[in-house]
């Protein structure tokens, strides 16, 4: 299921998401209707756009144009990404006025309690870090060599402060020997689900350099279509993945009451 502005999108109206890749987008878990931090979602796609395209989104038709694309999709539990981009922008222009458009594309959604996962740390900081934008092929580079090597997944530093900060689509926690949470203080994507689970009043910011990774008796990974995730392995560290502060989290972020669409 893929609308542009609520319609059928053509291939021609996509070639300039695919040969320019220029826009940001979020991607949200909608079950029977509902979006957890729905409304941070519009807030983020708000906030984006005047960053990426310096100008204003109508939040309530996105929604509508959500609501409409789920519905037809006919799913009850889904994940929507909404793509805000321009079909008229090309490379040799792409400062032109430009007139965003919405793309929104419906999949079925995963498991909420997925599998434990493995990553490798890589020396990485993603452009434009608070910004979630299209421009995905470093980051997806990064996956593919950590997941050739064996692990799942990876998980950027900078590299040059070896501060620890985030995963390719995700944000990263760490839980210590106290059972104490704490997120990596960093330039990185602020997540929706790791925004839902500090307003529960789960951890606290600070710098993590990977050199303290082996003082973390666990670690997970948040995001709006996996919730908690548990890290079971952190290059050749391993990780607890049956750790009570996981439990708790997972708790507490299901008993967050989503918002209608």
């Amino acid at each position: 299921m893929a609308e542009l502005d609520g319609r059928p999108v053509s291939p021609e109206q996509l070639r300039a998401l695919a040969l320019v890749n220029l826009g940001h987008f979020t991607s949200l878990r909608v079950d029977d209707g509902g979006v957890r931090g729905l409304s941070l979602h519009l807030e983020r796609l708000a906030r984006d756009c005047r960053t990426v395209f310096e100008a204003e989104l109508d939040t309530g038709r996105v929604r509508a144009l959500v609501r409409r694309a789920v519905q037809n999709a006919g799913r009850g539990s889904c994940t929507a990404r909404v793509t805000i981009f321009d079909p008229a922008l090309d490379l040799g222009r792409p400062g032109n006025p430009a007139e965003p458009r919405t793309l929104v594309t419906v999949r079925p959604a995963g498991a909420l309690t997925p599998a434990p996962m493995s990553v490798q740390t890589r020396a990485f900081q993603r452009e434009l870090p608070a910004v979630k934008h299209t421009g995905l092929f470093a980051s997806l580079h990064h996956r593919r060599q950590a997941q050739r090597a064996g692990f799942d997944d990876a998980l950027f530093a900078h590299p040059g402060s070896g501060l620890v900060s985030e995963g390719v689509t995700w944000n990263v926690g760490f839980i210590d020997a106290e059972g104490k949470v704490s997120w990596p203080q960093a330039d990185v994507l602020p997540g929706v689900t790791l925004r839902l689970l500090q307003d529960a009043g789960h951890g606290t910011v600070r710098p993590f350099h990977r050199d303290r990774l082996a003082t973390s008796r666990a670690a997970f990974a948040t995001n709006a279509a996996i919730g908690v995730r548990p890290i079971a392995a952190i290059d050749d560290l391993r990780m607890r993945t049956d750790h009570p502060a996981l439990t708790a989290l997972r708790e507490s972020y299901t008993r967050i009451a989503p918002e209608r669409l």
